[in-house]
Formats: C-alpha cells, structure tokens, sequence
C-alpha cells in the first residue's frame, strides 16, 4: 500500500495514530440509555497517520450516518472497493434520501476546530455517538467548517477541501462495526494526513481525505520502545499487503494500530549519525498486541 523512501531503504512519515480531541455529548438525552428494540448504538473513533506538518486543524461541523432499515444488521454485501483506503469521496447533497428505506441520522459531537496531530501511539478519542434506527450503516458524512489550516515549519497555511466541498462520505462495510456490547456498535477512522494533503506548485495546500477503516477486534498492533530520543527515529512495519508508521514519544515508546494479521518486518529510520535497524518475522494476530524487545540504536 503506502510506500516511502527517506534517506537510503524504507523511511519516513510519521503514523500518529489518533488525534481529534472531540468529546461525547449527544442529540437528545440518548446518551445514558440503553438502545430501544429497534434500535442501536454508533460510536466512532478517529486515528491519525499524518505526514509531517507540526499542525493540522480540521473544523469538524456534524457528523451523521446513512442506515438501511430495511436490511438486518448481520451479514453484509459482497461488494469488492478494492483498496481499503479508496472509500471516501466529497459529496454535495444526501442523494440516498429517495428511499424510504435510507434513514439519514446524526451524532453527538462537540463541533469545532481540533488539531488532529495531538495525540499518537495508539491513543483514540471518541468522534461521534448516538442512538439512531436498527439497520444496515451504509455511510458515514463528516462536514467541515471553513476554518481549517495547517502549520508546516511555523507557517500556517489555510487547508482548503478539494473543489471547496465540505462534506466527506465514507463508505463501511457492516462487518467493519465492531458490536462490543449488545446493541452497541464501534469502529475508527484512520485518516492518512499524508495522503490526504497535497501541496500545489503555488505553495498551497489542498484537502483531498484517504481514510482506512478498522477495529480493535479485527485487527492486531505492534507496540514497543526505541531509544535515544536524539536519533528522531521513525518506525515503519511493513509486509506485502500493509504499511503503517509511528513517530515514537520523548521516552522511546510507540505503537501502530489497525494492522492486518499477518508477519510484518519493522524498520527504524535514525538520524543524527545513529545506524538504521531492521527486524523481521514480527507475527501480528486478530484482536493481539503483539510487543517488541527494546531497541537500543547506536553510532
């Protein structure tokens, strides 16, 4: 999937898995109950696999979901959207509502504007929640405000959305909702800031949203510590089908999320005269933790 080249061999971005500071708060008083009969509960987290700004702020307006409720929950399509980071497009108008059976619903968000580089290494925070009708999620729609920016090298930029919409659809499979409790449904964004911004020949900076689904059950991680903090290390895991990065904390510790099971190889790309390290054969499981010895770098 995502390949990088940083120095000599594999390198690079920074994956920061996790960011919006965006707390729960709810639509009409849903949020203490438990879901009716006919009725479920969303909750959406949102991670971060950024490039390398020192900010991004993105102004999050509303976030709402498209159920079939004509559709039982369980099972799911057989569609094939090849690439799983390709399901997430601008959209103008809810163009579903011509069915009775779409039902458009919204979630609890406090809206503003959240720097979602704020947190990595596996730290999440809640996007959205809500009680909404029983059915099939089809569609998530998030819709930004107009004041989102960047800060690259202590510069801010305005980030503006590519043909200036403000509505980003993501498509879901109903196998990615993760039901942890009766009812009760989860899943997370993974939005590739990487990816997502593109910078044009006139230095401007363009929104173009590459988002990954994923959840915790389905998929397994890879955490550990590498020290000095002096070598800037960079950590990339890697194998055939998927790549993932961390930019590790001052005391050494990262974690990458949203991995797919599988045998990874993990790469630390050093700087500051500290040698590049390489280990193989990392085996990553569905639902698992899978933990690295400490990696000391040296000169």
């Amino acid at each position: 999937m995502k390949t990088y080249l940083r120095k000599t061999g594999w390198g690079l971005a920074t994956l920061v898995l996790l960011a919006v500071i965006i707390h729960s708060c709810t639509k009409d008083e849903s949020g203490s109950r438990a879901p009716g009969a006919n009725e479920q509960r969303l909750n959406i987290y949102i991670a971060d696999n950024p490039g390398y700004f020192d900010n991004v702020f993105l102004d999050i307006r509303k976030v709402e979901v498209l159920v079939d409720t004509c559709t039982a929950s369980d099972g799911d399509d057989d569609r094939d959207w090849g690439n799983d980071y390709n399901r997430c497009w601008w959209w103008e108008d809810h163009q579903d509502n011509r069915d009775s059976c779409q039902v458009w619903d919204s979630l609890g968000i406090r809206a503003g504007v959240y720097d979602i580089l704020s947190l990595r290494n596996g730290t999440d925070t809640l996007l959205g929640d809500g009680i909404v009708p029983k059915g099939k999620v089809k569609k998530i729609i998030i819709t930004l405000g107009d004041n989102n920016s960047l800060v690259k090298d202590s510069v801010t930029y305005p980030l503006k959305a590519l043909g200036g919409q403000v509505r980003l659809v993501i498509q879901v499979r109903n196998s990615e909702w993760e039901e942890f409790e009766s009812g009760n449904f989860r899943l997370w964004l993974d939005f590739d800031v990487d990816r997502s911004i593109i910078q044009t020949r006139n230095g401007q900076f363009i929104l173009r949203p590459v988002i990954h689904v994923f959840t915790v059950k389905q998929t397994g991680s890879i955490s550990g510590k590498v020290t000095p903090y002096d070598a800037y290390p960079v950590v990339t895991v890697y194998n055939g089908q998927d790549t993932a990065y961390a930019l590790p904390w001052r005391d050494g510790r990262y974690k990458l999320r949203g991995l797919k099971a599988g045998t990874y190889s993990l790469f630390v790309n050093a700087s500051n005269g500290y040698k590049d390290t390489t280990i193989t054969g990392i085996t990553v499981e569905r639902g698992k933790e899978t933990s690295v010895d400490l990696i000391k770098l040296t000169k």
